[in-house]
């Protein structure tokens, strides 16, 4: 059973939550509140959990990791990709704060009623929803100084990487990797990758 507390001493004690400004989001976003009931005892156990539709809330490990290569500041303006549950979207709507802004993209309309009736439940101002797919991003709220996207793709899609902000971060999953993107000018990335993880697929 467990509780969030527990999780969060958990993911600290594995070296993967160091960020003060991140800890303080998963106290902040209790993952309970996104488990569907069914799973709702398996809450804090450091695994994902299928949230209907064959997609899953991931596995606070790599939540924990992804948001550590994000790095998302205060005032940020994020594009959350795939929100699934909403877990991701109140994790950075509680790291950008009131003066950032969260965009957040759901493809599948089932799994988007999910996570935005999760989000409603609780005080999640900054945050703004679409049930859309991620492929194209949002053209009309870019650039986004970091975008976040929580489903696999074979490669980053082009249109992420130009609504970018140059000195932006975009965290993506290409296949078992996850990829941390850094565009150094308007048509420059750096690029760091981290192997060994698992996700289900982007769909467009």
């Amino acid at each position: 059973m467990g509780n969030q507390k527990a999780l969060i001493l958990h993911l600290e004690k594995s070296g993967v939550l160091k960020t003060l400004e991140i800890i303080e989001a998963f106290q902040q976003a209790d993952r309970r509140w996104f488990v569907p009931e069914a799973f709702s005892r398996n809450s804090y156990i450091d695994e994902p959990l299928p949230i209907g539709q064959g997609q899953t809330i991931s596995q606070p490990y790599t939540v924990a990791f992804m948001l550590e290569l994000l790095q998302a500041q205060k005032g940020d303006e994020v594009l959350d990709v795939g929100f699934g549950s909403g877990w991701t979207t109140a994790l950075l709507s509680n790291i950008v704060g009131d003066k950032g802004k969260v965009f957040a993209l759901e493809i599948n309309k089932e799994v988007f009623k999910f996570g935005k009736g999760n989000l409603e439940k609780h005080s999640f101002s900054n945050v703004e929803l679409f049930n859309q797919s991620g492929f194209d991003g949002l053209p009309e709220s870019a650039p986004f100084k970091r975008i976040l996207v929580s489903a696999a793709a074979e490669q980053a899609p082009k249109a992420l990487k130009d609504q970018l902000a140059i000195g932006g971060r975009l965290v993506i999953p290409v296949e078992h990797t996850i990829e941390m993107i850094e565009k150094t000018s308007q048509d420059k990335f750096k690029k760091g990758m981290f192997f060994g993880f698992s996700f289900v697929p982007l769909v467009g």
